[in-house]
């Protein structure tokens, strides 16, 4: 990087805190900075972790005639996370990445299988996430109490994928995985309302800087 990019980078003015967008934990935040480069049409986005300081670059192209924002371009940056979730979705819950084959027709099919699959169960929780959805009301105030209850989370891709290889597995004892489920989700969503209760105070601290 030339000198006086980094002079730039360096600049606490040239950085703003702003949302990558909602996470699986809430809001992402981080330090964005925007450098101009030789091409019009060509912009270097810089992300910065808001605690380790760490740097990530992205290198955008935005079409002729359309409008450059800093907001626009952090939106677009975080469209990255859910497709990274998505891989690995495809290849820790679906084995995307465990084939053998090397013939281009057997990859080819493990593929489509594996994509497949990856999209039924993804169609199945999007289709029933507001009817599994039962978590509490996220918490308001750092120092708030516990709900009695936490709820579930919502159905998720993983659990769909488990849901349905339970099905076509050999018979567990009745109840045995309807419970299992209910109690995996019902323990993600109080650890979920613990995790969001602990980044309020941090959250309104980054909130008030950006």
């Amino acid at each position: 990087m030339r000198a006086g990019r980094r002079a730039l980078l360096k600049d606490t003015r040239r950085w703003e805190i702003r949302s990558a967008g909602k996470g699986s934990k809430g809001e992402r935040w981080y330090g964005w900075a925007w450098l101009a480069t030789a091409s019009p049409r060509h912009h270097l986005l810089v992300r910065r972790h808001v605690t380790t300081g760490e740097l990530a670059f992205h290198y955008c192209h935005v079409p002729e005639g359309q409008a450059i924002t800093l907001a626009r371009l952090v939106r677009a940056a975080g469209l990255r996370w859910p497709v990274e979730e998505d891989f690995e979705f495809g290849k820790g819950c679906f084995g995307l990445d465990q084939s053998q084959v090397r013939l281009y027709t057997a990859i080819a099919r493990h593929t489509v299988l594996v994509m497949a699959a990856l999209a039924v169960s993804a169609i199945t929780a999007a289709r029933l996430r507001d009817r599994t959805d039962t978590q509490a009301p996220p918490p308001a105030r750092p120092d708030q109490k516990p709900p009695p209850d936490p709820g579930m989370i919502p159905l998720t891709v993983p659990e769909v994928s488990r849901l349905l290889a339970a099905a076509l597995a050999r018979p567990s004892p009745p109840g045995h995985t309807d419970h299992w489920s209910g109690w995996t989700r019902r323990h993600q969503a109080r650890s979920r309302w613990f995790h969001q209760r602990t980044r309020l105070a941090r959250d309104a601290e980054i909130a008030l800087v950006s």
